[in-house]
């Protein structure tokens, strides 16, 4: 455990832990302040500077600097889940909170890592441009779906002329703005022969189009290692039961913890699949004919959707159709 790094990422600074010799200080979160970190580390590891292992959580766009300049010098990290980290310091009964309690934590949090968690990070740059493109097309969406419920409340009452006019003038600039931005992920992915082919084998599936086709590959790519499980709970698709003795006892519901966009990127994949594709129309007609709502059925056939576009993904392989049966042919 001594030569565990516990950093603790924050918006302007990092505040470091060096359990060799229980030092805490902190620093900028500044690509300059980070090379200084690791000149300072150097000197104190010597010839065990490669032993080093970074540990510290995922903050978005805050840690990504971090994150890059350890793919960069090959520095070997435990980026840790914060939900495992909170319960981690919960357990130690950590009952301060603050930054520099957190790197001493993280520190000690090399505990839970498994061999495989220890890596050298990768950094892709077309990869994380199609993530920082992909965000900004999640927010200007979010942004439309705003100004057009504004814009309704006004027509409904009548409202302010000018106040109509201006907004329809947004929702068109911010229509036009979505079109850009996936075009220019689709320009990314197109001269990228690796993701192309990725790309092309995802919407091999019947009713995945563009916007479906982008929003699968930029989740596969966002999380390369998840299995098709831990993929349906990145979506929010995973089914939850909420039971305790007599008193609550739910019915099953999909958990919504994911990101909403995945699933409003493929709800018309799936609508136009369980009119055109047999395979997954006859899914989804046996789901009816059991006695499932129109919405669970719906669900269950964009679960299995995102299942199969993983399957293609992972195998490099495009979808096939035969008979009922839902298969894959792998492309040599």
């Amino acid at each position: 455990m001594l030569n565990c790094i516990g950093i603790d990422v924050s918006k302007s600074t990092l505040n470091v832990h060096i359990a060799k010799n229980s030092q805490d200080f902190k620093i900028d979160n500044t690509l300059t302040a980070v090379k200084k970190l690791y000149a300072k580390l150097k000197k104190i590891y010597k010839k065990e500077v490669k032993e080093l292992v970074f540990v510290f959580e995922p903050t978005g766009s805050y840690s990504e600097l971090l994150r890059k300049f350890c793919a960069d010098k090959s520095i070997q990290c435990f980026i840790i889940n914060p939900k495992q980290f909170s319960n981690y310091a919960k357990a130690l009964g950590v009952e301060v909170k603050n930054d520099e309690v957190d790197a001493r934590v993280l520190s000690q949090a090399i505990v839970l890592a498994k061999p495989s968690q220890i890596k050298v990070p990768t950094y892709d740059k077309d990869v994380e441009q199609i993530k920082e493109l992909m965000s900004f097309y999640k927010f200007t969406t979010k942004q439309t779906a705003q100004l057009k419920g504004h814009l309704e409340s006004l027509v409904a009452k009548a409202g302010d002329k000018f106040s109509i006019k201006e907004l329809k003038k947004s929702i068109k600039a911010s229509k036009e703005r979505e079109k850009r931005i996936i075009e220019q992920v689709h320009q990314l992915i197109q001269a990228n022969p690796t993701y192309k082919k990725s790309y092309e084998n995802i919407t091999s599936i019947m009713g995945v189009g563009q916007i479906g086709g982008i929003a699968l590959l930029h989740l596969f790519l966002k999380y390369p290692e998840a299995n098709q499980r831990q993929i349906t709970s990145l979506t929010g698709l995973n089914p939850v039961y909420r039971q305790s003795g007599s008193s609550l006892q739910s019915s099953y519901r999909i958990s919504k913890s994911g990101a909403v966009f995945y699933r409003g990127a493929l709800f018309m994949c799936v609508m136009t699949a369980v009119r055109y594709d047999e395979n997954f129309k006859s899914f989804y007609n046996r789901l009816k004919d059991n006695g499932k709502h129109t919405t669970q059925a719906q669900i269950a056939v964009m679960r299995k959707m995102i299942i199969v576009a993983h399957s293609l993904y992972k195998n490099d392989a495009k979808y096939v159709k035969k008979g009922d049966i839902l298969e894959v042919e792998t492309m040599d």
